[in-house]
Protein backbone atom coordinates (compact mmCIF):
# COMPACT_ATOMS: atom_id res chain seq x y z
CA UNK A 1 0.00 0.00 0.00
CA UNK A 2 1.48 3.13 -0.73
CA UNK A 3 2.12 6.30 2.04
CA UNK A 4 -1.14 8.10 1.65
CA UNK A 5 -3.13 4.95 1.20
CA UNK A 6 -1.85 4.07 4.93
CA UNK A 7 -2.09 7.18 6.18
CA UNK A 8 -5.60 7.50 5.22
CA UNK A 9 -6.17 4.04 6.43
CA UNK A 10 -4.65 5.14 9.79
CA UNK A 11 -6.84 8.27 10.10
CA UNK A 12 -9.86 6.19 8.89
CA UNK A 13 -8.92 3.66 11.83
CA UNK A 14 -8.77 6.01 14.63
CA UNK A 15 -11.87 8.01 13.64
CA UNK A 16 -13.60 4.34 13.92
CA UNK A 17 -12.64 3.94 17.36
CA UNK A 18 -14.15 7.41 18.15
CA UNK A 19 -17.34 6.51 16.93
CA UNK A 20 -17.40 3.36 18.37
CA UNK A 21 -16.95 4.74 21.71
CA UNK A 22 -20.01 7.15 21.41
CA UNK A 23 -21.74 3.72 22.40
CA UNK A 24 -20.55 4.33 25.15
CA UNK A 25 -22.02 7.62 25.24
CA UNK A 26 -25.11 6.89 24.79
CA UNK A 27 -25.25 4.39 27.42
CA UNK A 28 -24.73 7.29 29.74
CA UNK A 29 -27.04 9.57 28.23
CA UNK A 30 -29.96 6.80 28.27
CA UNK A 31 -28.86 5.64 31.89
CA UNK A 32 -28.54 9.48 33.02
CA UNK A 33 -31.72 10.51 30.97
CA UNK A 34 -33.66 7.45 32.82
CA UNK A 35 -34.63 6.15 36.31
CA UNK A 36 -31.53 4.13 38.10
CA UNK A 37 -33.77 0.35 38.19
CA UNK A 38 -33.37 0.32 34.50
CA UNK A 39 -29.64 1.71 34.26
CA UNK A 40 -27.72 -1.96 34.33
CA UNK A 41 -30.51 -2.76 31.15
CA UNK A 42 -30.01 -0.18 29.52
CA UNK A 43 -25.86 -0.56 29.49
CA UNK A 44 -26.76 -4.54 28.74
CA UNK A 45 -28.80 -4.17 25.87
CA UNK A 46 -26.44 -1.46 24.56
CA UNK A 47 -23.78 -3.66 24.31
CA UNK A 48 -25.85 -6.67 23.54
CA UNK A 49 -27.60 -4.59 20.33
CA UNK A 50 -24.17 -3.07 18.81
CA UNK A 51 -23.19 -6.71 18.68
CA UNK A 52 -26.10 -7.67 16.62
CA UNK A 53 -25.84 -5.06 14.35
CA UNK A 54 -21.90 -5.95 13.84
CA UNK A 55 -22.93 -9.18 12.62
CA UNK A 56 -25.61 -8.73 10.56
CA UNK A 57 -23.64 -5.11 8.80
CA UNK A 58 -20.48 -8.04 8.60
CA UNK A 59 -23.46 -11.14 7.21
CA UNK A 60 -25.76 -8.43 4.21
CA UNK A 61 -25.39 -4.99 5.09
CA UNK A 62 -22.09 -3.61 3.90
CA UNK A 63 -23.12 -5.39 0.67
CA UNK A 64 -26.72 -3.83 0.24
CA UNK A 65 -24.89 -0.39 0.71
CA UNK A 66 -22.09 -0.99 -1.04
CA UNK A 67 -22.75 -3.92 -3.46
CA UNK A 68 -23.26 -3.87 -6.72
CA UNK A 69 -26.81 -4.30 -7.51
CA UNK A 70 -29.58 -1.59 -8.20
CA UNK A 71 -31.19 1.58 -7.38
CA UNK A 72 -32.71 0.22 -4.58
CA UNK A 73 -30.01 -1.88 -2.64
CA UNK A 74 -26.64 -3.49 -2.78
CA UNK A 75 -26.72 -7.67 -4.02
CA UNK A 76 -22.52 -8.14 -3.36
CA UNK A 77 -20.03 -8.32 -1.01
CA UNK A 78 -22.26 -10.14 1.78
CA UNK A 79 -20.60 -11.99 4.71
CA UNK A 80 -17.53 -9.62 3.98
CA UNK A 81 -14.40 -11.29 3.77
CA UNK A 82 -11.72 -8.44 4.43
CA UNK A 83 -9.53 -8.63 1.21
CA UNK A 84 -7.01 -6.34 0.89
CA UNK A 85 -5.88 -4.22 -2.27
CA UNK A 86 -2.27 -2.90 -1.96
CA UNK A 87 -3.02 -0.56 -4.94
CA UNK A 88 -5.95 0.71 -2.84
CA UNK A 89 -5.85 4.67 -1.02
CA UNK A 90 -7.45 3.22 1.58
CA UNK A 91 -7.98 -0.59 2.87
CA UNK A 92 -11.61 -1.32 2.33
CA UNK A 93 -11.35 -3.89 5.58
CA UNK A 94 -10.73 -0.45 7.76
CA UNK A 95 -13.58 1.61 5.32
CA UNK A 96 -15.66 -1.68 6.47
CA UNK A 97 -15.56 -1.22 9.92
CA UNK A 98 -16.03 2.95 9.89
CA UNK A 99 -19.11 2.18 8.05
CA UNK A 100 -20.03 -0.96 10.45
CA UNK A 101 -19.67 1.86 13.36
CA UNK A 102 -22.45 4.10 11.72
CA UNK A 103 -24.72 1.69 11.43
CA UNK A 104 -24.24 0.36 14.91
CA UNK A 105 -25.08 4.10 16.07
CA UNK A 106 -28.04 4.05 14.30
CA UNK A 107 -29.79 1.29 16.08
CA UNK A 108 -28.39 2.84 19.57
CA UNK A 109 -30.51 5.77 18.20
CA UNK A 110 -33.44 3.99 17.62
CA UNK A 111 -33.58 2.14 20.91
CA UNK A 112 -33.88 5.71 22.25
CA UNK A 113 -37.61 5.30 21.36
CA UNK A 114 -37.71 2.11 23.64
CA UNK A 115 -36.48 3.10 26.84
CA UNK A 116 -37.98 2.11 30.13
CA UNK A 117 -40.51 -0.03 29.23
CA UNK A 118 -39.46 -2.43 26.67
CA UNK A 119 -38.51 -6.18 26.35
CA UNK A 120 -34.95 -7.44 26.00
CA UNK A 121 -36.52 -9.55 23.31
CA UNK A 122 -38.10 -6.96 21.19
CA UNK A 123 -34.19 -5.33 21.42
CA UNK A 124 -33.10 -8.43 19.74
CA UNK A 125 -35.47 -8.76 17.00
CA UNK A 126 -35.52 -5.47 15.65
CA UNK A 127 -31.52 -4.87 15.95
CA UNK A 128 -31.94 -7.76 13.46
CA UNK A 129 -34.56 -6.10 11.43
CA UNK A 130 -33.43 -2.88 11.20
CA UNK A 131 -29.81 -3.58 10.94
CA UNK A 132 -30.75 -5.99 7.35
CA UNK A 133 -34.19 -4.37 5.53
CA UNK A 134 -34.43 -0.52 7.23
CA UNK A 135 -30.77 1.32 7.46
CA UNK A 136 -28.91 -0.59 4.59
CA UNK A 137 -31.42 0.62 2.64
CA UNK A 138 -31.32 4.47 3.20
CA UNK A 139 -27.48 4.15 3.17
CA UNK A 140 -27.40 2.26 -0.07
CA UNK A 141 -29.99 5.27 -2.00
CA UNK A 142 -27.80 8.15 -0.20
CA UNK A 143 -24.15 6.46 0.27
CA UNK A 144 -23.96 3.58 -1.93
CA UNK A 145 -25.15 4.80 -5.48
CA UNK A 146 -28.68 4.77 -4.81
CA UNK A 147 -31.32 6.48 -6.30
CA UNK A 148 -30.84 9.48 -4.37
CA UNK A 149 -27.08 9.57 -4.71
CA UNK A 150 -27.78 9.86 -8.30
CA UNK A 151 -29.66 13.03 -7.99
CA UNK A 152 -26.88 14.75 -5.86
CA UNK A 153 -27.98 14.54 -2.71
CA UNK A 154 -25.72 16.54 0.06
CA UNK A 155 -25.48 14.12 3.63
CA UNK A 156 -21.86 14.20 4.48
CA UNK A 157 -21.79 12.34 7.20
CA UNK A 158 -25.51 10.79 7.79
CA UNK A 159 -28.23 13.52 9.32
CA UNK A 160 -30.61 11.74 7.37
CA UNK A 161 -28.74 8.12 6.92
CA UNK A 162 -28.03 7.70 10.71
CA UNK A 163 -30.02 9.88 12.72
CA UNK A 164 -33.55 10.53 10.85
CA UNK A 165 -33.60 6.72 10.70
CA UNK A 166 -32.55 5.91 13.86
CA UNK A 167 -35.37 8.64 14.88
CA UNK A 168 -37.89 7.11 12.98
CA UNK A 169 -37.33 3.80 14.09
CA UNK A 170 -37.77 5.43 17.44
CA UNK A 171 -40.99 7.50 16.69
CA UNK A 172 -42.71 3.82 15.55
CA UNK A 173 -41.77 2.22 18.78
CA UNK A 174 -43.08 4.88 21.03
CA UNK A 175 -46.41 4.91 19.23
CA UNK A 176 -46.72 1.34 19.56
CA UNK A 177 -45.36 0.96 23.52
CA UNK A 178 -47.28 3.78 24.42
CA UNK A 179 -46.35 6.10 27.13
CA UNK A 180 -44.63 5.07 30.77
CA UNK A 181 -46.33 4.15 33.65
CA UNK A 182 -47.09 7.99 35.41
CA UNK A 183 -45.94 9.84 32.67
CA UNK A 184 -49.57 11.49 31.73
CA UNK A 185 -52.40 11.90 34.33
CA UNK A 186 -56.28 11.69 33.31
CA UNK A 187 -56.80 15.08 32.03
CA UNK A 188 -53.78 15.11 29.35
CA UNK A 189 -51.42 16.81 31.85
CA UNK A 190 -47.76 16.19 31.88
CA UNK A 191 -45.90 14.45 34.42
CA UNK A 192 -41.91 15.32 34.13
CA UNK A 193 -39.79 11.58 34.61
CA UNK A 194 -36.53 12.98 35.85
CA UNK A 195 -33.57 10.81 35.10
CA UNK A 196 -31.62 10.01 37.95
CA UNK A 197 -28.48 11.11 37.22
CA UNK A 198 -27.06 14.58 35.41
CA UNK A 199 -23.43 14.18 35.48
CA UNK A 200 -24.10 10.95 33.42
CA UNK A 201 -25.68 12.69 31.01
CA UNK A 202 -23.44 15.54 30.85
CA UNK A 203 -20.42 13.44 30.61
CA UNK A 204 -22.52 11.47 27.84
CA UNK A 205 -22.76 14.74 25.67
CA UNK A 206 -18.74 15.33 26.50
CA UNK A 207 -17.80 11.77 24.88
CA UNK A 208 -20.15 12.03 21.90
CA UNK A 209 -18.97 15.92 21.38
CA UNK A 210 -15.71 14.28 20.85
CA UNK A 211 -16.70 11.02 19.06
CA UNK A 212 -18.55 13.09 16.52
CA UNK A 213 -14.88 14.53 15.55
CA UNK A 214 -14.96 10.58 14.09
CA UNK A 215 -18.02 10.96 12.74
CA UNK A 216 -18.31 14.32 10.73
CA UNK A 217 -14.00 14.47 10.22
CA UNK A 218 -13.75 11.15 9.61
CA UNK A 219 -16.18 10.83 6.80
CA UNK A 220 -13.20 12.63 5.19
CA UNK A 221 -11.89 9.12 5.03
CA UNK A 222 -8.71 10.69 3.46
CA UNK A 223 -6.03 12.78 5.18
CA UNK A 224 -5.42 15.28 1.91
CA UNK A 225 -5.21 18.51 2.48
CA UNK A 226 -6.12 18.09 5.80
CA UNK A 227 -10.07 19.19 4.66
CA UNK A 228 -10.63 16.49 8.21
CA UNK A 229 -9.68 19.67 9.99
CA UNK A 230 -12.17 22.11 8.13
CA UNK A 231 -15.04 19.69 8.63
CA UNK A 232 -14.11 19.47 12.23
CA UNK A 233 -14.26 23.24 12.61
CA UNK A 234 -17.50 23.34 11.41
CA UNK A 235 -18.48 20.40 13.62
CA UNK A 236 -17.78 21.80 17.10
CA UNK A 237 -18.61 25.66 15.65
CA UNK A 238 -22.00 23.92 15.24
CA UNK A 239 -22.38 22.20 18.89
CA UNK A 240 -21.51 24.64 20.66
CA UNK A 241 -23.85 27.13 18.92
CA UNK A 242 -26.32 24.90 19.65
CA UNK A 243 -25.78 24.48 23.84
CA UNK A 244 -25.79 28.41 23.24
CA UNK A 245 -28.64 28.86 21.58
CA UNK A 246 -30.88 26.60 23.92
CA UNK A 247 -29.72 27.92 27.10
CA UNK A 248 -31.10 31.13 26.09
CA UNK A 249 -34.33 29.78 24.86
CA UNK A 250 -35.04 27.77 27.71
CA UNK A 251 -34.16 30.98 30.00
CA UNK A 252 -36.46 32.93 28.17
CA UNK A 253 -39.24 30.58 28.26
CA UNK A 254 -38.93 28.69 31.26
CA UNK A 255 -37.14 31.12 33.40
CA UNK A 256 -34.62 28.55 34.14
CA UNK A 257 -31.20 27.21 31.95
CA UNK A 258 -32.82 23.80 32.14
CA UNK A 259 -29.26 21.04 31.88
CA UNK A 260 -31.32 18.41 30.23
CA UNK A 261 -32.64 21.30 27.06
CA UNK A 262 -28.83 23.02 27.02
CA UNK A 263 -27.29 19.01 26.87
CA UNK A 264 -29.54 18.34 24.01
CA UNK A 265 -28.90 21.99 21.96
CA UNK A 266 -25.80 20.56 22.04
CA UNK A 267 -26.32 17.68 20.11
CA UNK A 268 -28.72 19.01 18.46
CA UNK A 269 -26.41 21.12 16.56
CA UNK A 270 -24.30 18.03 16.43
CA UNK A 271 -26.75 16.18 14.78
CA UNK A 272 -27.17 19.12 12.46
CA UNK A 273 -24.51 19.74 11.28
CA UNK A 274 -23.28 16.20 10.56
CA UNK A 275 -24.89 16.76 6.98
CA UNK A 276 -23.73 19.91 5.89
CA UNK A 277 -20.27 19.99 7.66
CA UNK A 278 -18.46 19.83 4.07
CA UNK A 279 -20.29 21.98 1.89
CA UNK A 280 -20.78 25.10 4.07
CA UNK A 281 -18.13 28.14 5.55
CA UNK A 282 -18.00 28.36 9.32
CA UNK A 283 -20.62 31.25 9.68
CA UNK A 284 -22.83 29.33 8.77
CA UNK A 285 -22.05 26.28 10.93
CA UNK A 286 -22.56 28.59 13.58
CA UNK A 287 -26.10 29.53 12.41
CA UNK A 288 -27.36 25.63 11.47
CA UNK A 289 -26.00 24.82 14.90
CA UNK A 290 -27.75 27.32 16.59
CA UNK A 291 -30.96 27.04 14.83
CA UNK A 292 -31.07 23.65 15.39
CA UNK A 293 -30.62 24.93 19.15
CA UNK A 294 -33.55 26.59 19.44
CA UNK A 295 -35.67 23.74 17.55
CA UNK A 296 -34.93 21.05 20.06
CA UNK A 297 -36.35 23.15 22.77
CA UNK A 298 -40.00 23.44 20.78
CA UNK A 299 -39.60 19.93 19.26
CA UNK A 300 -39.61 18.57 22.55
CA UNK A 301 -42.16 20.19 24.11
CA UNK A 302 -44.43 19.30 20.74
CA UNK A 303 -44.10 15.88 21.37
CA UNK A 304 -44.66 15.83 24.99
CA UNK A 305 -47.56 17.92 24.62
CA UNK A 306 -48.75 14.69 21.60
CA UNK A 307 -48.23 12.14 24.15
CA UNK A 308 -45.49 10.91 22.79
CA UNK A 309 -43.30 9.78 25.50
CA UNK A 310 -39.67 9.93 24.32
CA UNK A 311 -37.46 9.70 27.50
CA UNK A 312 -33.84 11.00 25.76
CA UNK A 313 -35.75 13.11 23.64
CA UNK A 314 -34.67 11.17 20.44
CA UNK A 315 -37.13 12.24 17.88
CA UNK A 316 -36.21 15.73 18.59
CA UNK A 317 -32.55 15.96 19.12
CA UNK A 318 -31.48 12.94 16.13
CA UNK A 319 -35.20 13.18 14.22
CA UNK A 320 -36.07 17.56 13.57
CA UNK A 321 -32.41 18.27 14.47
CA UNK A 322 -31.77 15.75 11.53
CA UNK A 323 -34.15 16.94 9.08
CA UNK A 324 -32.85 20.76 9.31
CA UNK A 325 -29.17 19.71 9.19
CA UNK A 326 -29.74 18.06 6.01
CA UNK A 327 -31.98 20.81 4.56
CA UNK A 328 -29.92 23.49 5.75
CA UNK A 329 -27.36 22.63 2.73
CA UNK A 330 -30.12 23.59 0.24
CA UNK A 331 -29.48 26.95 1.57
CA UNK A 332 -25.93 26.98 2.72
CA UNK A 333 -23.92 25.22 0.54
CA UNK A 334 -20.77 26.97 -1.10
CA UNK A 335 -19.92 26.77 -5.15
CA UNK A 336 -16.34 25.41 -4.10
CA UNK A 337 -17.90 23.03 -1.13
CA UNK A 338 -20.40 21.67 -3.64
CA UNK A 339 -17.79 20.90 -6.51
CA UNK A 340 -15.38 19.35 -3.96
CA UNK A 341 -18.18 16.76 -2.36
CA UNK A 342 -20.88 17.05 -4.62
CA UNK A 343 -24.25 18.24 -5.59
CA UNK A 344 -25.22 22.12 -6.24
CA UNK A 345 -24.72 25.10 -4.27
CA UNK A 346 -27.52 26.47 -2.34
CA UNK A 347 -30.04 29.02 -2.18
CA UNK A 348 -28.32 31.67 -0.25
CA UNK A 349 -24.80 31.08 -2.97
CA UNK A 350 -27.41 31.46 -6.26
CA UNK A 351 -28.01 27.95 -6.82
CA UNK A 352 -31.51 28.15 -6.52
CA UNK A 353 -34.15 25.47 -5.05
CA UNK A 354 -32.39 22.77 -6.49
CA UNK A 355 -30.64 21.42 -3.94
CA UNK A 356 -32.85 22.49 -1.64
CA UNK A 357 -35.77 20.40 -3.60
CA UNK A 358 -33.21 17.20 -3.76
CA UNK A 359 -32.70 17.25 -0.27
CA UNK A 360 -36.15 17.69 0.86
CA UNK A 361 -37.15 14.73 -1.51
CA UNK A 362 -34.21 13.02 0.69
CA UNK A 363 -35.46 13.36 4.12
CA UNK A 364 -39.41 12.75 2.84
CA UNK A 365 -38.07 9.36 1.21
CA UNK A 366 -35.88 8.61 3.60
CA UNK A 367 -38.30 9.38 6.48
CA UNK A 368 -40.98 7.95 5.67
CA UNK A 369 -39.30 4.44 4.35
CA UNK A 370 -37.99 3.86 7.55
CA UNK A 371 -40.83 5.19 9.78
CA UNK A 372 -43.42 2.51 7.48
CA UNK A 373 -41.04 -0.75 7.38
CA UNK A 374 -39.78 -0.07 11.35
CA UNK A 375 -43.98 0.31 12.31
CA UNK A 376 -44.73 -3.30 10.59
CA UNK A 377 -41.68 -4.96 11.72
CA UNK A 378 -42.48 -3.36 15.21
CA UNK A 379 -46.01 -3.95 15.51
CA UNK A 380 -45.69 -8.35 13.96
CA UNK A 381 -43.10 -7.99 16.98
CA UNK A 382 -45.66 -6.74 19.19
CA UNK A 383 -48.91 -8.47 17.98
CA UNK A 384 -47.03 -11.65 17.18
CA UNK A 385 -43.58 -12.17 18.64
CA UNK A 386 -44.58 -12.02 22.43
CA UNK A 387 -44.84 -8.51 22.75
CA UNK A 388 -42.83 -5.56 22.75
CA UNK A 389 -43.52 -4.43 26.59
CA UNK A 390 -43.10 -5.89 29.62
CA UNK A 391 -45.79 -5.84 32.35
CA UNK A 392 -47.25 -3.29 34.58
CA UNK A 393 -45.16 -4.86 37.56
CA UNK A 394 -42.23 -5.50 35.67
CA UNK A 395 -42.46 -1.81 34.80
CA UNK A 396 -42.49 -0.36 38.26
CA UNK A 397 -39.99 -3.22 39.56
CA UNK A 398 -37.53 -1.93 37.08
CA UNK A 399 -36.50 -3.57 33.59
CA UNK A 400 -32.62 -4.40 35.87
CA UNK A 401 -34.24 -7.26 37.67
CA UNK A 402 -37.17 -8.50 35.48
CA UNK A 403 -35.29 -8.84 32.31
CA UNK A 404 -31.43 -9.60 33.87
CA UNK A 405 -32.05 -10.91 37.60
CA UNK A 406 -30.32 -8.48 39.37
CA UNK A 407 -29.79 -4.37 39.61
CA UNK A 408 -27.57 -1.93 38.00
CA UNK A 409 -27.29 0.02 41.70
CA UNK A 410 -27.90 -2.81 44.16
CA UNK A 411 -26.24 -1.11 47.19
CA UNK A 412 -29.92 1.56 46.40
CA UNK A 413 -32.08 -1.42 46.08
CA UNK A 414 -31.12 -3.42 49.05
CA UNK A 415 -28.74 -5.64 47.53
CA UNK A 416 -31.32 -7.59 45.58
CA UNK A 417 -31.37 -9.98 42.82
CA UNK A 418 -33.79 -12.84 41.43
CA UNK A 419 -32.22 -15.19 43.07
CA UNK A 420 -32.17 -14.00 46.45
CA UNK A 421 -36.12 -13.15 46.29
CA UNK A 422 -37.14 -16.74 45.13
CA UNK A 423 -35.05 -18.18 47.97
CA UNK A 424 -36.07 -16.04 50.56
Amino acid sequence: MSEIGLMNSVWTMLATVLVILMVGGFILLEAGSTRMKNAGHIAAKTILTFGIASLMFWAVGYGMIFGEGNAFVGLSKFFYSGGIDPSSDLAESVFFLFQLAFAGIAITIAFGGFAERAKLSSYVWFAILFSVFIYPVVAHWIWGGGWLSDHGKQDFAGSTVVHLTGAMAALAATMILKPRIGKYNQDGSVNEIEGHNQVYTSLAVLLLWVGWFGFNAGSTVSVDGAFFGYVALNTNLAAAAGAVAAMFVTVVVTGKARVSTILNGALAGLVAITASCAFVAPWAAVLIGGIAGVIVHYSMEFFEKRKIDDPIYALSVHGVAGIWGTLSTGFFATPELAAMNGGLPGLFYGGGFTQLGVQLLGVTASGAYAFVVSYIFLYVIHKGLGGMRVSKGEELQGLDLSEHGSYGYPEVFGGQSQKHRKTS
